[in-house]
């Protein structure tokens, strides 16, 4: 009885922390969204080599319509934890690939203790959490090249949870609806999370809205709209989709 009564005290207590993180963000100033927050809507193109049309030519919607299909956002929690430390979101239709990940980017050395002559594709560890489609962990990190030359590259260790069990786990919404038949609200967002969440984002769409600009274009199947890069820090790319 007592172990199972820890794990909903554990459960309960990191409910109580998304919030928090969340109020500890602060929404950016009118003027400042411009730098943060880009937009986009996707034109015409090819996703996995079949042609597809652009937004406004799709059925049902308007030819006039500015509305987003592409949203990044570059945002900093003011706690002691992650001071300085930036996240960068991004969501968008018609990308080049389907696919749901949260990638940790390491802070790389200063100082490199190997000489960069031969090396290539160097780049700072990178932690990658698949949620979607192909569910599993990843690090990216450097190796040495075989051989009596000081050598690296990059590498990468991975675990795919459809490979070590030989089953596919429930898509999103089958295990939302099992929880509901169960009564377990573990997976849910609370009313006070849902709250801190359009706390930081309406700012953002009330510019967006006021300003009546459309949204930057991009290519569908492709990375998105190159307008994403200005709300990057110095030193900072896109990971590849």
């Amino acid at each position: 009885m007592p172990r199972r009564d820890r794990a909903p005290r554990a459960l309960q207590r990191a409910g109580d922390t998304q919030p928090k993180v969340l109020q500890a963000i602060e929404p950016p100033a009118p003027d400042a969204v411009a730098n943060v927050a880009v937009r986009g809507q996707y034109e015409r193109g090819a996703v996995g080599g079949e042609p597809v049309p652009g937004y406004t030519h799709e059925e049902g919607a308007a030819p006039e319509s500015r509305t987003e299909t592409y949203a990044a956002l570059r945002l900093e929690v003011d706690n002691w934890r992650w001071a300085g430390v930036p996240f960068y979101l991004r969501t968008g239709k018609r990308l080049a690939r389907r696919v749901t990940e949260i990638a940790v980017t390491l802070k790389p050395v200063p100082h490199l203790g190997f000489a960069p002559e031969g090396s290539f594709g160097v780049r700072a560890n990178q932690l990658i959490l698949t949620i979607q489609p192909d569910e599993g962990v990843s690090l990216s990190l450097a190796a040495k090249i075989p051989g009596p030359l000081m050598r690296l590259r990059p590498v990468l260790m991975e675990f795919l949870y459809g490979t070590a069990f030989l089953s596919q786990s429930p898509e999103a919404y089958e295990r939302l609806i099992l929880d509901v038949m169960r009564g377990d609200a573990t997976l849910f967002t609370r009313d006070d999370e849902v709250e801190a969440q359009w706390r930081i984002c309406d700012p953002i769409l009330r510019v967006w809205e006021a300003t009546r600009a459309p949204p930057s274009r991009y290519r569908a199947g492709s990375q998105g709209p190159a307008e994403a890069q200005r709300i990057l820090l110095p030193g900072r790319a896109w990971r590849a989709i």
